[in-house]
């Protein structure tokens, strides 16, 4: 049996409907697609129905009036879509391409038939699937920009609260400031007495709430990253020993017991020795909080592999499991700690992380459980090639300056005459200005050898004042000391390049204060 050729082949079996007509209109061919659409059989078109004999009566009129001019002048008509009408006389929107082609048998005209309802459902789906897409877009671009408002709002929200954080610590600092020279002067004055109990409580608790104010200003700098560290090499037997020595009176009150074992001298590593000092302060102070009194708290200093150990362990209210990631969170607090007077702010552990980042250590906390006690291990570099650190220089706290002329300039009241109190209990002669103005009228006359400078004054900051005593004939030789509730370095910065020669925060720690005395 012969084959047929292969274009009948794709002539009869093409997906869209195929015809060949003459230019008069006569079907001359239809393939099968054409003939199952409209519903004939191939003998019943060929010969014998004309193209317009299919088209409605608008359809055939515009194929008279459009198709037929065009097919003779160009030789063909692209995506035309028009109705036809099948054999039960059902119109069938159709886009037709018509081209007009020369023979052997003369002039033949080709039909390509596609059905347009489908389309048009393809178009529709498309349209939706668009209106779809796009409203999901819009969607998405409407909740980007409210997470960004969101994000925005609390980025605000946060800044703020370092910011408040920041101006609480310092306006903390000046009623601070009075009490702690009011207390030395108390313990000046009673401190060698039979009964000193409640001097004792009085000291602790200032220097716990000195402490937490400390906290609030170094949390604040380490979110708002303007923390800074003044390393050196610092060596870590002799800082654990001291800072265990600071929570002696601590420990004792709350009937504690303390073991320490901190390995032989020298341990060096590179940091700020009073950032590491807070850093184990803090979690003695942590340890000493959340264990019932009477407990039992280790203190481990080890060194292996280049790297310094501090760990402590105490046999507290312990940590859950769950608590174990977010124990240094800021604020973070566990309810049996919130059920304990001594809860404090929940910023300490926070703290503890923050300065352990800055200096390339690591922080972890371990516990087996509530009621099982918890252990805090800081785990820091040694530093590379050091040997020992620099011996450390005590300063002394019996011998008293004599006579020595100090001028306090403050506009606080109780902060400028307790602080005096203090000065002349160690032979200090003094006088005491409110303002920037007096200052600059009692300094020709009194001619003081150190000036401690308040930074807010109502008339002129402290900056602006040290500048003008430097102006003054004997100003040169005045050791100027700034004292303010803001620590930041860059306050620092801004003092020294004011003309000042010693910067110190609110309270003031007096011995510290009595080593700058001349």
């Amino acid at each position: 049996m012969p084959t047929a050729p292969t274009g009948d082949i794709l002539f009869d079996h093409a997906a869209c409907a195929l015809l060949l007509t003459a230019p008069d209109g006569v079907i001359l061919r239809a393939n099968g697609t054409a003939c199952t659409w409209l519903g004939y059989t191939e003998d019943e078109l060929v010969g014998k129905l004309r193209m317009h004999d299919l088209l409605p009566v608008g359809a055939r009129l515009f194929y008279h009036t459009h198709c037929q001019p065009i097919l003779q002048v160009q030789g063909s008509v692209a995506e035309i879509q028009v109705d036809l009408r099948n054999r039960r006389q059902e119109r069938l929107p159709m886009l037709i391409n018509i081209s007009r082609r020369q023979d052997a048998d003369g002039t033949v005209d080709h039909w390509a038939l596609f059905k347009a309802s489908d389309r048009r459902a393809y178009e529709r789906e498309l349209l939706a699937a668009r209106k779809a897409a796009e409203t999901a877009l819009e969607a998405r671009r409407s909740a980007e920009a409210e997470l960004q408002k969101l994000n925005e709002q609390l980025s605000a929200a946060d800044r703020r609260k370092d910011e408040f954080l920041a101006t609480l610590s310092h306006e903390l600092r000046n009623p601070l400031a009075p009490m702690r020279s009011a207390l030395d002067v108390l313990k000046l004055k009673f401190g060698h007495g039979t009964d000193t109990r409640l001097l004792q409580a009085f000291d602790r608790q200032l220097r716990h709430l000195t402490r937490l104010v400390d906290d609030l200003m170094e949390v604040s700098r380490i979110t708002q990253g303007r923390m800074q560290l003044r390393r050196a090499p610092v060596e870590l037997s002799a800082l654990v020993h001291g800072a265990a020595h600071d929570l002696a009176a601590t420990m004792e009150a709350a009937r504690h017991t303390l073991r320490l074992s901190i390995a032989a001298a020298p341990v060096i590593v590179d940091g700020d020795a009073t950032r590491l000092a807070q850093v184990v302060i803090n979690l003695l102070t942590n340890a000493a909080k959340y264990t019932p009194d009477g407990g039992t708290i280790e203190l481990h200093l080890s060194c292996a592999d280049g790297v310094a150990e501090i760990r402590v362990r105490d046999n507290g209210i312990g940590l859950p499991a769950s608590a174990l990631a977010t124990v240094f969170n800021m604020f973070s607090q566990l309810e049996p700690a919130l059920e304990r007077s001594k809860g404090g702010l929940g910023i300490g552990l926070a703290l503890v992380r923050g300065i352990v980042s800055l200096h390339g250590g690591s922080v972890h906390a371990d516990s087996a459980g509530a009621g099982l006690g918890s252990t805090f291990t800081i785990r820091l570099p040694l530093a590379a090639g050091s040997v020992s650190a620099p011996a450390s220089q005590e300063r002394s706290t019996d011998a008293a300056p004599a006579q020595v002329r100090v001028l306090v300039v403050d506009d606080n009241e109780d902060a400028a005459e307790t602080l005096a109190m203090t000065l002349e209990l160690h032979g200090c002669e003094v006088r005491t200005a409110p303002t920037a103005a007096r200052a600059l009228d009692i300094l020709p006359g009194f001619a003081p050898a150190v000036a401690l400078l308040d930074i807010g004054l109502p008339d002129m900051n402290g900056y602006e004042l040290a500048r003008r005593v430097r102006q003054l004939p004997a100003g040169a030789a005045v050791t100027l000391i700034a004292t303010t509730g803001w620590g930041q370095q860059k306050d620092r910065e801004r003092a020294f390049a004011a003309g000042f020669d010693r910067h110190l925060t609110k309270p003031i720690d007096f011995d510290l204060l009595r080593s700058y005395l001349p």
